[in-house]
């Protein structure tokens, strides 16, 4: 079942409908009912979303990776500053920018350019996979059915600072006969190092992007590189093509003439035999002239 649907949403949209229907008929067939019901509920998935789908299937080390950076983002988000917030934006942008740009190109090589607003649907999905653990496990299971909205930020600090503030209450507890201000400066360092660990955290995040950002743009410009030598072979052979073309032409032209000139000398040696065979007879019935006429001299 599990394999009839990744091998459905792998389909391209156009042939969707007809590739349910196949499958679906085939677990009707094997008598499993119930499998086909959930076949055929199936929804078609949009261009981005398929698109999507065929990022995650065809490039599976890339999007764990951007999966995991998701899971990196959205930790380091939680508590940062302005001055990290920022950064971590910008190397977001680039990962997505890169990562849709794949995903196009793969998907133009499976026969379906992209339009402008469908590459903005497949971007805003790749971003709400990196803001939103819903939505990047939804694309994780390669069968989106259409794209997804990113949030308007990433998770601020309320959802981090709850469980810091709950793991600490037992330390309060025991510490309670303590001075307020020494609590105070145990709540500052406490904070200055949790600070410390999601800026750590944020850095790392974004020396991750940095790197995939390399390797997609490397990945890239060797695609680029092979495309390049590709047209070049494709000019080369639409040449030597032409060329063998205008041969055959001249070479059909000269096997016309030559077939043409070859049934007139068929004609003329035909010709010229009867002649001889004509001229032959002539001369044997010459020869018996001349011998009658011979005879009768004689005589």
């Amino acid at each position: 079942m599990e394999q009839a649907l990744d091998e459905l949403y792998a389909t391209p949209p156009p042939s969707f409908v007809s590739r349910r229907e196949e499958l679906a008929a085939e677990a009707r067939a094997d008598g499993r009912v119930e499998e086909a019901r959930r076949i055929r509920a199936a929804r078609r998935p949009s261009l981005a979303a398929w698109t999507a789908n065929l990022l995650l299937r065809s490039e599976p080390e890339e999007s764990r990776r951007f999966l995991e950076l998701g899971r990196a983002l959205r930790e380091a988000y939680q508590g940062m500053d302005s001055a990290g917030i920022k950064e971590l934006s910008e190397q977001r942008r680039s990962i997505v920018a890169a990562m849709s740009q794949q995903a196009a190109g793969l998907a133009a090589e499976a026969g379906h350019r992209l339009s402008e607003p469908v590459r903005r649907e497949v971007e805003a999905t790749l971003r709400a996979v990196l803001a939103d653990q819903e939505a990047a496990e939804r694309w994780a299971t390669g069968r989106l059915e259409s794209a997804l909205t990113p949030p308007t930020d990433f998770p601020g600090r309320t959802a981090a600072t709850a469980p810091a503030a709950a793991s600490r209450e037992p330390a309060r507890s025991t510490a309670a006969t303590a001075s307020p201000r020494s609590r105070a400066k145990d709540e500052v360092a406490e904070r200055r190092r949790q600070k410390q660990e999601r800026l750590g955290r944020a850095r790392e995040a974004a020396r991750a992007a940095d790197r995939q950002v390399r390797d997609l743009r490397a990945a890239r410009k060797d695609a680029e590189a092979v495309l390049e030598r590709a047209r070049e072979r494709h000019d080369r052979a639409e040449s030597d093509v032409s060329d063998a073309e205008r041969r055959l032409g001249q070479a059909r032209e000269e096997r016309e003439r030559a077939d043409h000139e070859r049934q007139q000398a068929e004609k003329e040696c035909t010709a010229a035999a009867e002649a001889v065979s004509r001229a032959e007879r002539a001369a044997r019935e010459a020869a018996r002239e001349v011998k009658r006429l011979s005879g009768r001299s004689t005589g």
